[in-house]
């Protein structure tokens, strides 16, 4: 799969392609139907397909401050998109320049000078353009006038007609709630949060328990305070892990982590790699307890879970 991170960077003989344009944060279950809709569409009239997305994300630069929390880093984002078959990413500077393009002078620019768009693929609820003024409806009168047609891909809901649309809204709210199962739902996959391994406090260690520390890729969705069953990638390995989440109140911490341990794994040295961790499901709660064994009794029972939850996976 090709990676642009600039319209410079599509070769000059660039043909024909099928195009769809979103943040695609996640890469979740709706985001999927309408990739595939591309792809597929693509591969009938025997063109790319093409995903044009953005960096940072356009909400950051509208409204500095608001960037939301990611779902998944725009390196991890392109591995998603190239296992559903996507031949060229897009990743589109997003500056304020840019986003004073108005929705007829993005598809001239991007669809049409630089794609070549032979048909462009979106979900009902697609905006493009200054104040986001451009719609599916704006898109398809474009395109009639430029020369490439447009289809319409309905999102996939949450549960049957009338309940909550996949979105990655959605799956950010119940990153943030702690309910990961329940987002794993919503992405398809176990949710994700990247970093490198760090030095933490040791605490750890001194408790018995080897962890790996995580700092964090910024504005990543790291899930509500807690205890969580998951596992943690490193090493080119995948190990059965719990995996806490918090401040470490039982001993006055005020920092939040993002610690993984690689169950019944004591000899991993990991220490400035790269590795992700994958939320399967919640265990509980941050808690204080009356005493460091009472601690220690309920890490044992954390892990024993996690190990059947892990099993097989």
């Amino acid at each position: 799969m090709e990676r642009w991170r600039d319209m410079a960077d599509i070769p000059g003989d660039w043909g024909r392609s099928v195009v769809t344009i979103g943040s695609y944060d996640g890469v979740h279950r709706g985001h999927q139907l309408i990739i595939g809709r591309a792809v597929a569409h693509a591969r009938d009239l025997g063109v790319p397909a093409v995903v044009v997305t953005f960096d940072p994300h356009p909400k950051e630069v509208t409204r500095p401050g608001s960037h939301p929390p990611l779902l998944a880093p725009h390196p991890r984002r392109a591995e998603l998109l190239a296992d559903l078959g996507v031949d060229a990413v897009l990743v589109l500077p997003f500056t304020k320049e840019f986003s004073q393009l108005s929705p007829a002078e993005f598809v001239v620019k991007v669809l049409v000078e630089k794609l070549h768009a032979r048909a462009v693929v979106e979900g009902p609820n697609f905006r493009f353009g200054h104040r986001a003024a451009g719609t599916v409806a704006t898109l398809a009168e474009l395109g009639v006038t430029y020369g490439f047609e447009v289809l319409v891909v309905d999102l996939f809901e949450r549960g049957g007609p009338g309940d909550e649309p996949f979105s990655s809204s959605l799956a950010r709210r119940l990153i943030a709630e702690g309910d990961v199962a329940a987002a794993g739902e919503v992405l398809g996959r176990p949710h994700r949060v990247e970093g490198t391994v760090v030095h933490g406090a040791g605490r750890g260690r001194e408790l018995g328990v080897h962890t790996a520390n995580l700092d964090v890729v910024p504005h990543s969705a790291v899930p509500a305070d807690g205890v969580y069953a998951g596992w943690l990638l490193a090493a080119g390995e995948r190990f059965p892990a719990a995996i806490s989440v918090g401040t470490n109140p039982q001993f006055n911490g005020t920092e939040r982590t993002v610690e993984a341990h690689a169950l019944d794994r004591t000899d991993l040295d990991l220490y400035g790699q790269s590795v992700a961790i994958d939320f399967l499901t919640r265990l509980r709660g941050q808690e204080v307890f009356d005493s460091v064994e009472g601690l220690l009794e309920r890490i044992d029972e954390d892990r024993r879970r996690a190990r059947e939850l892990t099993a097989g996976g």
